[in-house]
């Protein structure tokens, strides 16, 4: 299993737990635990029926007629835009608060870039009947309204991150610093596969439901349970492991990752860390990260709120260096553009984020019998602003 994580945390090169001192009894606490909760028969009960009957799953792998006959592939779309709570978090937040409720924890926080995690969060604390902290860059609560009026219905607290960037790193630290000053009743629910270990493994195990449903559905529909592409954004990446992960192990299925390049790889406003990143840790993991050369991290831009995260996970770093996947950046102008052809193509309004992968398919040919699996990582709605405000709608 070249790429699973290994018994201390490590993706090849990548991954472990580089934390403070008084962060290791948290961490380990969840490291000694987590597979063991979340694999017993009772846990998976639970987990499988509010999936189901909560978030909406299986959602629905759809063949997008149009767009396979414009660009001559086949293009199927794994609609994660349809999870309650519009986006593809809302797997790991359920699993992370059964996990939680388990370990005894009745005090959650969170931290949020674009607010589809802070929402999902919320949305499950509610559910369980929990006090709920989300942190998110002041930056951000300005860009993503709508996700901070959501999470304030729904209950949580939003404490604005005012440091460094103001974004998804910012809200990051912060949170970090909350859980090492309440390491007894709190549990930090990270929304990506980042973070030291055992995060990166949680994260995607609970987000390859996605993967499992699509290897079932394209056995209905291909009759073969396997695609020849799999293509997915990545920001820190959890709606991408959650695509990738039956398959990393399959040498027949080829695995794209897309990134934000923001204004442009070269023009210091981006967020392309496999082309820009090298070796270091951030938020207690090693993996690539955009810094200066005396090892500061840099600030990443994206014109989506959910890809500016100048790291990514472990699992992505991995998948970079042994040439797993391919990894291709992608402009805010053809990812807006993207936003604007699914919506008249297929009638489905993509996040941003989201908006990116697809613009894969003007950089890049496939063969016209070759079966294409993106991920509909999250619908528009949280974007309507942005979208408002670059095509004056």
């Amino acid at each position: 299993m070249k790429y699973q994580v290994d018994e201390k945390g490590f993706y090849g090169d990548f991954g472990g737990a580089y934390i403070p001192e008084m962060l290791y009894p948290n961490v380990e606490e969840l490291r000694k635990n987590y597979i063991q909760i979340s694999s017993s028969e009772e846990f998976q009960k639970e987990f499988d029926y509010l999936l189901k009957a909560y978030v909406g799953r299986p959602t629905p792998l759809y063949y997008a007629e149009r767009l396979s006959e414009k660009y001559e592939t086949k293009i199927y779309l794994k609609r994660e835009d349809l999870c309650h709570t519009g986006a593809h978090k809302v797997n790991n937040t359920i699993g992370q608060i059964l996990m939680a409720k388990r370990l005894g924890k009745n005090r959650i926080i969170a931290e949020t870039g674009a607010g589809q995690h802070g929402v999902a969060t919320a949305t499950v604390c509610a559910l369980m009947g929990i006090e709920c902290i989300v942190y998110m860059g002041a930056l951000d609560i300005k860009r993503q309204a709508p996700n901070v009026a959501r999470m304030k219905m729904l209950g949580a607290e939003v404490r604005a991150a005012q440091s460094g960037s103001k974004t998804l790193k910012d809200a990051t630290n912060e949170a970090i610093r909350d859980w090492i000053n309440n390491p007894v009743d709190t549990h930090y629910i990270i929304g990506s596969v980042v973070g030291p270990h055992p995060y990166p493994d949680m994260v995607a195990r609970f987000q390859s439901v996605i993967s499992a449903e699509t290897q079932t559905q394209l056995m209905e529909q291909e009759g073969r349970d396997y695609p020849d592409h799999v293509i997915a954004c990545v920001g820190g990446g959890s709606n991408a492991a959650g695509l990738y992960y039956h398959f990393l192990e399959d040498p027949r299925v080829n695995i794209i990752a897309v990134e934000a390049a923001g204004k442009g790889i070269d023009s210091g406003e981006s967020a392309a860390t496999s082309a820009l990143g090298k070796e270091g840790i951030i938020h207690g993991s090693k993996t690539l990260l955009m810094q200066t050369p005396d090892g500061q991290i840099t600030e990443p831009y994206s014109i989506s709120a959910g890809l500016d995260y100048p790291g990514v996970g472990p699992l992505h770093a991995h998948l970079y260096r042994s040439k797993r996947a391919e990894f291709v950046s992608i402009p805010d102008q053809e990812a807006m553009d993207w936003g604007l052809t699914l919506s008249q193509m297929e009638g489905i309004i993509p996040a941003i984020e989201t908006a990116h992968a697809f613009a894969i398919l003007d950089v890049r040919k496939f063969l016209r019998d070759e079966v294409i699996v993106f991920n509909c990582s999250g619908r528009g709605d949280k974007d309507l602003d942005t979208y408002i405000d670059y095509f004056k709608l």
